[in-house]
């Protein structure tokens, strides 16, 4: 039985549920990453015995189960869009922005599909919009492969943030610093392709760079959609 199926206890004295619970548990993983969360220190927070909180949540898998489906109700947008690839593009920003606001969702993306009533929410919104423009393996193929972009591409992002607040060095900061050994290794002539990149090319921040790895993933996929069937 999952932690959705299994009902609350009953209400006793000291007001507890799994709402205040998971919220509990969402502000200690905003402060401090996933490590930061644990049965005892969201009962802490609640001001709260430990041993309560097992009425409600049986194990720390289920309170990470239940804090990304809380998270999953950020990605729904207030109006569903007017095409398929809106739609894939504004929940492609739209997870990038609440894994800003919440870091620690970078550690639980991808692997097994959510099943919360939020995340089955995201998932019916993104396979009816793509709904009849291609058989059902197809758009579910089409489904994974936008996924997989976003979770890398926010995984990356966020690792990028981790480094810059560990050292202490922005990534300017970074690259001045990685400058001279860069710079002789350059000049061995062993990596001229390289070489090519670092001198010519172009630097664009985060966000235009998520956006421009998106349009080039949905100008794939529109490509397979469109393409008739075999």
């Amino acid at each position: 039985m999952t932690v959705w199926d299994r009902p609350e206890p009953p209400t006793r004295p000291a007001p507890l549920d799994r709402e205040r619970i998971v919220a509990a548990a969402i502000a200690l993983a905003d402060e401090g990453g996933l490590e930061a969360v644990s049965l005892r220190k969201v009962a802490a927070r609640l001001d709260a015995g430990p041993m309560r909180l097992y009425g409600y949540i049986s194990t720390k898998e289920e309170l990470f189960d239940l804090m990304v489906d809380e998270v999953h109700a950020e990605l729904l947008p207030e109006e569903q869009p007017g095409d398929w690839r809106e739609a894939l593009r504004v929940r492609a920003h739209l997870t990038r922005q609440a894994t800003l606001r919440h870091e620690w969702l970078a550690d639980l993306l991808g692997g097994r599909p959510a099943l919360g009533p939020n995340a089955l929410a995201v998932a019916e919104a993104t396979l009816a919009a793509l709904d009849g423009l291609a058989d059902l393996d197809t758009v579910l193929r089409a489904v994974e492969t936008v996924s997989a972009y976003i979770t890398g591409a926010i995984r990356r992002e966020i690792a990028n943030l981790r480094a810059e607040r560990a050292t202490g060095l922005s990534d300017r900061d970074w690259q001045r610093a990685s400058g001279p050994h860069v710079m002789r290794m350059l000049a061995t002539g062993r990596f001229p392709a390289v070489a090519k990149f670092v001198h010519d090319g172009t630097e664009v921040d985060a966000e235009e760079s998520f956006a421009t790895g998106l349009d080039w993933v949905l100008d794939a996929v529109a490509a397979k959609l469109a393409r008739p069937p075999a």
